[in-house]
């Protein structure tokens, strides 16, 4: 899965580290780094990884002290894969997959401590939340091994200075949230609660921080780019005027220099109990 230029993810990715919950990214190292035998390999798994940005997130919270984990970057987008290795080939071990995220019997899952995703489960579906969910829970009867998943978005927007139709917009936009992305129906806004339910009830412990966007005239690119794609989703949608919507567009472009915007999300670890 990714679907997302290179481009919009370089200029997401910023604000992407700064919204982490410092203390669940942390404590995933710190479990990944548990009951390890010194210099032994830790595979960790990233699902829809595109450029790379988790495996960033993850050496820059731990300096240079990343050469144990070994990185299995997972996408069906072979031009981000590209520019992952591109990137980080040289400095850390990794390998990637080209493949279909739907199939997760094909997922490269062997040996695994932990699975990791950012800015994805909320694209996925119901039925692919439960079949990650209780192969996980199979694999655990061998092997520990905890999802991180950073970055779901939570269905909550705000914005300064505010306009009219602000709420009317983001409603069609979660609307549009729980298409089908490539899954079946997308969770959307529900995907950090629902996934919590499921892995909870599988008895796994589960840790969940909220980890928002804050945008200010610093982001002024990425507002300008928001704005644009919150348009460009919501531009069908029958309960918004055309005509209103232009306006907002507008006058949202106008303040993206003096104005300010939230993105809610949620970071979740589920590890398993007693971990």
């Amino acid at each position: 899965m990714s679907g997302f230029s290179i481009d919009w993810l370089d200029l997401r990715e910023g604000a992407d580290r700064r919204a982490r919950a410092d203390k669940l990214l942390e404590q995933a190292r710190h479990w990944l780094q548990s009951d390890a035998a010194p210099q032994s390999e830790i595979n960790v798994v990233d699902l829809g990884a595109g450029t790379g940005s988790t495996l960033r997130a993850f050496s820059a919270a731990s300096g240079s002290n990343h050469d144990s984990l070994s990185w299995h970057l997972v996408d069906q987008d072979a031009q981000l894969l590209a520019q992952a290795r591109l990137r980080h080939g040289d400095s850390h071990q990794l390998q990637t997959h080209e493949l279909d995220l739907t199939d997760i019997a094909a997922l490269p899952l062997e040996g695994a401590k932990l699975i990791t995703a950012s800015a994805l489960f909320d694209l996925v579906s119901v039925d692919f939340i439960e079949r990650l969910a209780v192969e996980m829970d199979r694999r655990c009867q061998q092997q520990a091994v905890g999802l991180y998943s950073a970055l779901n978005y939570d269905g909550t927007t705000s914005w300064t200075p505010a306009h009219p139709l602000d709420e009317d917009v983001l409603k069609a936009f979660n609307r549009d949230q729980q298409r089908d992305k490539g899954f079946g129906a997308a969770l959307g806004p529900d995907a950090g609660t629902y996934m919590e339910r499921v892995f909870n009830s599988l008895g796994f412990s589960v840790y969940s921080v909220s980890s928002p966007w804050v945008l200010d005239s610093d982001d002024s690119k990425l507002v300008d780019a928001l704005i644009s794609g919150i348009a460009d989703a919501v531009a069908q949608d029958p309960a918004l005027n055309a005509a209103s919507l232009q306006d907002w567009i507008q006058f949202r472009k106008l303040h993206s220099l003096g104005g300010t915007c939230s993105v809610g999300h949620t970071d979740l670890l589920a590890l398993p109990q007693g971990d």
